[in-house]
């Protein structure tokens, strides 16, 4: 079954996206359609040759062929007319903005194309954390306590430090800070309100237990390895940059079989139904024996492939299993009613 990636977008994530596209390319073992949404949102046709760093950062990707959308995937424009590329699904790998945001998936929906991502309601309250936060408490999920702050507000911060800062819509630890002292909380605000003009704030729990674990469900669920990330501090923008574009299998986290098993529990709760159709990892931290939320990756850094033995069959099965809309029969029954009352 033919695969098409779709990656880019108009993000601060959009190098991420070209290099999770990348490495997918070298872990999959057949070759998908790789389709470029640059930033002024036009789709691009690249070809697998042209799959690199330069194409997209040169702007050569410019004069490629340019894709349209229609109902039921992408055409591409010649002399005689569209033809219809022959892609069965799409797998959404545009990180942030676009991807992550629910914009392809309402795009997708809308134009009837089967496709591998957060639908619409699980991009909402997984791109958003502070959304995040209220859909865990409404599942009974456990989360850090935050507060909120917004662009133009007073940004008095009421927790008290150390703190971690993040921009509210966005990821791959882009404009996070750690704040010790009081001198450097001014900074830290500033440097989140370039990104977002919503942020939030936590407590920094210094050493916290953090775990990472994806998965996807078709008619079970289908687990990756339990990982404990390796970080400093927190996991940075350098850090997670260079873990989207490896393509070694991590090491399984040394965790008892009763933390898996929470930790597993957890992510099915957060996953099913609202993100069917999607492989996802939700980044967890453990905290007096509790797991407690960290993240919901809704497309995470190279779908995550180094969390799996067999990242292959991972696609293949996730392509088996897509949802279906139900398809909504029209009709003009209560308007041909009206008008034989009115006698028109």
């Amino acid at each position: 079954m033919e695969l098409a990636i779709v990656f880019g977008g108009a993000s601060f994530e959009h190098e991420i996206s070209i290099v999770s596209a990348i490495t997918v390319k070298s872990i999959l073992n057949y070759t998908p359609v790789f389709i470029f949404l640059d930033d002024e949102h036009n789709f691009y046709l690249i070809d697998e040759k042209d799959m690199n760093a330069r194409t997209f950062s040169s702007g050569s990707y410019k004069k490629m062929k340019h894709l349209s959308i229609s109902h039921g995937g992408f055409e591409l424009s010649g002399m005689f007319g569209s033809k219809k590329l022959d892609v069965f699904a799409v797998l959404n790998l545009v990180h942030g903005s676009d991807g992550e945001d629910g914009t392809l998936a309402s795009l997708f929906d809308f134009f009837k194309i089967r496709y591998v991502g957060p639908r619409i309601e699980a991009s909402m309250v997984s791109f958003n954390k502070v959304l995040t936060k209220a859909y865990a408490e409404s599942i009974g999920v456990k989360t850090l306590d935050y507060e909120v702050l917004y662009r133009g507000g007073t940004n008095i911060v009421k927790t008290a430090l150390p703190v971690i800062i993040k921009p509210a819509r966005l990821g791959s630890s882009i404009g996070v800070s750690i704040v010790k002292v009081e001198n450097e909380l001014e900074y830290a605000l500033d440097s989140a309100f370039e990104y977002d003009d919503t942020i939030l704030i936590e407590p920094f729990i210094a050493g916290v237990n953090e775990y990472n674990l994806a998965g996807y469900k078709t008619d079970k669920f289908v687990f990756s390895m339990v990982e404990e990330p390796q970080k400093n501090e927190f996991l940075d923008f350098e850090k997670k940059y260079m873990d989207f574009s490896r393509r070694s299998i991590v090491s399984k986290a040394d965790v008892s079989e009763s933390l898996e098993k929470r930790i597993q529990e957890t992510f099915e709760r957060i996953y099913d139904p609202i993100f069917i159709g999607s492989l996802i990892r939700c980044d967890f931290f453990e905290i007096d024996d509790e797991v407690y939320l960290n993240e919901i990756n809704p497309i995470p850094g190279s779908m995550a492939h180094y969390l799996f033995d067999d990242f292959n069959s991972v696609i293949y099965d996730i392509l088996e299993n897509l949802p279906r809309k139900d398809k909504i029969s029209t009709g003009y029954d209560y308007i041909h009613s009206i008008s034989s009352a009115k006698g028109k």
